[in-house]
């Protein structure tokens, strides 16, 4: 059918959102974009300022009625509107009936496996290409551990097996938004001990749970990794990474191999101090999580952590940067590593970029895949590690 925008980016006059015009406003090419949100003035002001003549839609994400006339007037949507558990379905079930691909920032495991069981089938059916997950979270974890794969294979190297991300480096603010979705994931557990164990279970997010046989878990204590020979802490990202990169070895029919295991560390070095280092980053991680969970420091959290729609300085993006490493050992023993590495905060910055070029492959870009509710890797693949590629990012596989 005939659209007349390649690509509508939703929630434009947020904080992530105006990064990521302004991404799309110097690297958007020919592609017919448009802006949409709840506020024209705002998106009027945001095209001013960034120098586009670009349409605004005035699109409220709870109308049925606004969102399927968004979802119908374009090829793709890219959205920042989250939490998405709270704002996100109603436009992905209008993009899966409307036939529209669709990119988001979720890092919410309740909502990528209700969007699973809601409109992966109306999807399929339809050719939406439905992706979850384009920012930080998940890119990185996602395309490093693909590209492993296919390198492995093209080498005749079999399939792969212990695979770990390390993180090498990173330096960058919170997200306010991902701190909003912490505190939404928390509330719905509270209000449903029963997901507890969702969040728990490593598949997840596996399109079909019986099918899963491994038995995986997350790194929750500081220790010495076995692959890597250093000690390591847990990464905070992990719980949902991890589970984005199973489910596309799940969709991708296992193609990973009978072996593939997965886990997402920090890394501390192997000098005498490390253990200490390692514990000191886990507890952490978990006086946050504990933190946020319980009423009285939960308040006093909320006073200091980032809100939603706000982040760093332009000085403190521009000065952010990530590197991470993907280690594997493969079913023939060989080793390789896949190094995804990019400047600007990893939260605000580079995920600004991953979405708008995640918005353009999905927009303009002939893509093989079939529709449903899928991954970057599954959904994109190579076209958006080459797009990655040319955005100045380090998307690379070595042998080990």
């Amino acid at each position: 059918m005939a659209r007349t925008y390649d690509l509508v980016l939703h929630g434009a006059t947020g904080f992530v959102g105006k990064l990521t015009a302004a991404h799309l406003a110097a690297h958007g090419g020919g592609a017919r974009i448009a802006l949409s949100g709840r506020s024209i003035p705002k998106l009027q002001q945001l095209k001013l300022t960034l120098g586009v003549d670009w349409p605004v839609l005035e699109v409220d994400a709870a109308s049925p009625t606004d969102v399927a006339s968004l979802a119908g007037s374009t090829v793709a949507v890219a959205t920042t509107v989250g939490p998405y558990i709270k704002y996100g379905m109603p436009l992905l079930m209008a993009c899966a009936e409307a036939g529209t691909s669709y990119a988001d920032l979720t890092g919410e495991v309740l909502f990528v496996r209700d969007a699973h069981t809601e409109a992966h089938k109306i999807a399929h059916d339809s050719g939406a290409r439905i992706v979850n997950s384009a920012g930080f979270d998940s890119i990185p974890s996602d395309l490093g551990v693909w590209m492993l794969a296919q390198a492995a294979a093209a080498d005749g190297e079999g399939t792969l097996e212990e695979t770990v991300l390390l993180v090498a480096s990173m330096k960058g603010g919170v997200s306010g938004g991902t701190i909003d979705s912490l505190r939404t994931m928390i509330d719905a557990v509270k209000a449903d001990s029963s997901l507890r164990s969702v969040l728990a279970d490593p598949h997840a997010l596996s399109p079909d749970r019986a099918l899963e046989t491994s038995s995986e878990r997350d790194v929750v204590t500081p220790t010495r990794d076995p692959l890597l020979g250093q000690w390591v802490a847990p990464f905070v990202m992990a719980p949902y990474n991890t589970r984005v990169v199973r489910r596309s070895n799940a969709l991708l029919g296992h193609a990973y191999g009978p072996g593939f295991t997965y886990r997402e560390v920090m890394g501390v070095g192997s000098s005498v101090l490390a253990p200490v280092l390692a514990g000191g980053v886990t507890a952490g991680v978990g006086i946050l999580a504990a933190g946020m969970a319980l009423p009285g420091s939960r308040q006093l959290l909320d006073r200091v952590l980032p809100k939603p729609g706000t982040g760093p300085s332009e000085k403190l993006q521009r000065e952010g940067h990530f590197t991470v490493e993907v280690h594997t050992r493969t079913s023939t023993g060989a080793r390789y590593v896949a190094t995804v590495a990019a400047k600007g905060d990893p939260g605000y910055a580079a995920t600004a970029v991953m979405l708008g070029e995640s918005g353009l492959c999905l927009g303009t870009d002939p893509l093989s895949s079939e529709g449903g509710v899928l991954t970057p890797a599954v959904a994109m693949g190579q076209s958006l590690v080459d797009r990655l590629r040319a955005a100045g990012f380090t998307m690379s596989v070595s042998r080990a």
